[in-house]
């Protein structure tokens, strides 16, 4: 059976050329980058090759990138950090963020007595910048701000800039979980009021398994895992060389690219969204969808019937791949907790496509022929 990918924001498919930077890493350039002899010098060179081209990409010294296994370690050496390091006592988040990043703020609250605040919602799933200023402004302890770029589930995008400017003015600490921008936007962190972000070279058509903390140079941080010197003694560890390459490479790839790829992806799903509009009556969209919001994401709310309870179901049968809400917990029964954030309509199911440069209109034509079959 053909099968149609519409969950790249879950991740997406390696590139032929990604794979080909990749692969003599896997097999004669083997080294030990720890290693002092040829073998271990060739790979040294290419992971720090790897790290100035992320940096220059995203405007950044070499020295704010560390190398991870992906964005939740990123975000837990991020948020720990602000505790531990940073003199951080209340932290400012939302209920729509990642788990990596809502289970890692909670693990805090309880077990260390860190103050934890939710900044309000709007009814479109925006951040409520009036409340998030209540909040800082309120707080007598130190604040950590951590706020993700793009939702993975809705695709609101929030004001990078204006949060950061807001924790600059009250001293916070900001943290921004980037996992769904960092090669889908471009980025210039020498002008951007962030102290951390994080990325995740799956999202982009890189490897599995890599990601990249960036820490600002104004601030000084102790490891999360504890071992060996690798990443400046930040990241213990043998390094994901292959990984590492790979990342670098699929950035490189998707900068060169992103003015025509983020207006291709975006006219697919506006060109859904239509469709969608015109063939399925009682539907709706939740999010920003034409406002700020990330061009790879459509999350559509199909009215409750028997039919639609079982529609994920139904879709994979015949061959459509798409999400409940985050593919982290696609498997589990509790549904969405961004939709139920969000929303107080219990008579939709969402479902979330999400697009990259491989998918076509055909597809998404297919997609909604079997829709209306389907419901």
């Amino acid at each position: 059976m053909k099968r149609i990918y519409f969950d790249n924001a879950a991740t997406t498919p390696l590139d032929k050329d990604v794979l080909d930077v990749m692969l003599p890493y896997m097999t004669e350039k083997f080294g030990n980058p720890s290693s002092i002899y040829s073998y271990g010098r060739e790979t040294r060179l290419a992971i720090e090759t790897a790290r100035k081209s992320v940096a220059k990409i995203l405007n950044a010294n070499p020295g704010e990138i560390f190398f991870t296994s992906g964005g939740t370690e990123s975000s837990n050496t991020a948020i720990a950090a602000a505790i531990h390091n940073l003199g951080c006592r209340h932290i400012i988040s939302s209920e729509i963020e990642h788990h990596a990043t809502l289970h890692t703020v909670e693990h805090l609250h309880s077990k260390e007595n860190v103050k934890l605040s939710n900044v309000r919602l709007l009814a479109d799933g925006h951040v409520d910048p009036a409340h998030l200023r209540e909040l800082l402004a309120g707080s007598k302890e130190r604040c950590l701000v951590t706020l993700m770029h793009a939702n993975n589930e809705i695709g609101n995008l929030l004001d990078i800039h204006a949060v950061g400017n807001l924790c600059k003015e009250f001293d916070a600490i900001f943290h921004s979980d980037t996992v769904q921008t960092v090669g889908h936007y471009p980025f210039d962190l020498r002008n951007t009021p962030v102290h951390f972000i994080n990325g995740a070279g799956h999202k982009f058509h890189g490897p599995k398994g890599v990601g990249i903390l960036y820490v600002n140079e104004n601030v000084k941080i102790t490891p999360l895992i504890q071992g060996g010197s690798q990443e400046r003694n930040m990241r213990a560890g043998t390094e994901n060389l292959y990984g590492i390459v790979g990342f670098a490479k699929a950035l490189e790839l998707a900068t060169v690219h992103y003015e025509e790829y983020s207006k291709y992806i975006n006219d697919l799903r506006m060109y859904m969204a239509e469709q969608l509009q015109q063939h399925i009556p009682g539907i709706g969209f939740n999010g920003d969808l034409y406002g700020r919001s990330l061009y790879t994401v459509l999350n559509v709310s199909f009215p409750k019937t028997e039919k639609s309870e079982m529609l994920l179901f139904n879709l994979d049968i015949n061959g459509i791949c798409a999400s409940g809400g985050s593919a982290c917990t696609s498997g589990a029964d509790l549904g969405s907790h961004v939709i139920r954030a969000i929303s107080s309509n219990p008579n939709h199911i969402a479902v979330r496509f999400s697009f990259s440069k491989n998918n076509t209109k055909e597809e998404v034509d297919e997609v909604v022929t079997k829709l209306k079959d389907i419901i």
